[in-house]
């Protein structure tokens, strides 16, 4: 490997994170030599990398949501509690006493368009009213848990729909369709946003937002449009998530999943600051984490324990990717001019 490729190698933000979930996958294999090991069950497959990426589908969609909100420069920390609202919708509609409302497009269409108001909602604070993202998206992690629990009349809502639990538990073609159904979110997301001028909205408008205006960008649509996919995606990890255990909680629903997207995205090499961003790294992000935690389990490490590893590897990863160890691990290659110094001297 030449120097030069070595170094755009170590430069790349998914390479760290990779390190990580390499070095998770040897823990595990030697652990337990069928950690990796894929089986037929009832026609379908299974096993821990299945189950991995089945239950990390909600964290995948909450992650790619995420990504484009930091690109922009800002932040959203309500995506549990639009997961929640969602799904409670989900399932009051599915439990009223009138069957014309049980119908699967009608309960998908206001679950996915009340994510879709909330994402808005926040994006015109954000974009518009000039709040801070922090701000205003912890207005609606506070108050959207309530409205969650006053959409269920402070009930948890079982769900006795096959059809809407074929979203978190049916398979498609042998895989979960959960998992399907994320990759191919996250597939189209990247083609649309690296195919087109899209991605490179978002990137001017996090990087520089008072240029990008006076260049003619509606700074302020791009960031709005960002937080209402982020509601989307909230949404229908909430419906994914409603489906998955057949019923609609509003009050777990969605608990602390907005860390985990948060950690998805900046362990994957997406600075908070705004600017560039990698959704690929989000997808290994979320590996990351999911991998973590069944080796945890299987390390035998406390459930009230687990969050340190978790927390400490996050940290690592993040301090290899900072500018100073890039700086660092650049310094202790050789540069080109000592290498034709030294030729010459040889010579």
């Amino acid at each position: 490997m030449s120097e030069m490729r070595l170094q755009r190698w170590l430069r790349s933000p998914i390479v760290w994170p990779l390190a990580g979930l390499a070095l998770l996958l040897v823990v595990n294999l030697v652990h337990n030599p069928a950690f990796l090991h894929i089986g037929v069950l009832d026609g379908h497959l299974e096993g821990q990398p299945i189950a991995i990426f089945n239950n990390g589908a909600r964290t995948l969609l909450l992650a790619l949501g995420m990504t484009l909100v930091i690109a922009t420069g800002g932040v959203d920390l309500s995506v549990g509690s639009v997961m929640a609202v969602a799904g409670a919708t989900a399932g009051a509609l599915l439990t009223s006493e009138h069957p014309q409302f049980h119908a699967l497009p009608l309960v998908l269409g206001v679950s996915l368009g009340v994510g879709a108001l909330a994402g808005l909602l926040n994006g015109v604070l954000v974009a518009y009213a000039g709040i801070q993202p922090i701000v205003a998206t912890l207005i609606l992690m506070v108050s959207g848990r309530g409205i969650a629990q006053l959409i269920s009349h402070g009930n948890v809502l079982l769900i006795r729909s096959p059809g809407f639990g074929y979203i978190g538990k049916g398979f498609l073609l042998g895989l979960p369709f959960a998992a399907v159904l994320a990759v191919a979110l996250y597939t189209v997301a990247q083609l649309g946003l690296r195919r087109t001028a899209a991605g490179l909205f978002i990137e001017a408008v996090g990087d520089n937002p008072v240029a990008s205006r006076f260049a003619g960008l509606a700074t302020a649509r791009v960031a709005c449009l960002a937080y209402l996919a982020s509601g989307l995606c909230a949404a229908l990890a909430g419906v994914m998530d409603a489906a998955n255990i057949g019923a609609a909680d509003p009050y777990r629903s969605g608990e602390n999943m907005e860390l985990d997207a948060i950690f998805a995205v900046v362990v994957g090499g997406t600075a908070l600051t705004g600017g560039r961003f990698t959704l690929l790294g989000s997808f290994v992000g979320v590996l990351l984490l999911q991998t973590l935690t069944p080796t945890l389990v299987f390390l035998g490490v406390d459930p009230p324990v687990a969050p340190v590893p978790k927390a400490l590897l996050i940290v690592i990863v993040c301090v290899l990717q900072s500018d100073l160890t890039r700086r660092w691990l650049k310094n202790l290659l050789p540069s080109k001019a000592t290498v034709s110094v030294a030729g010459r001297v040889a010579s």
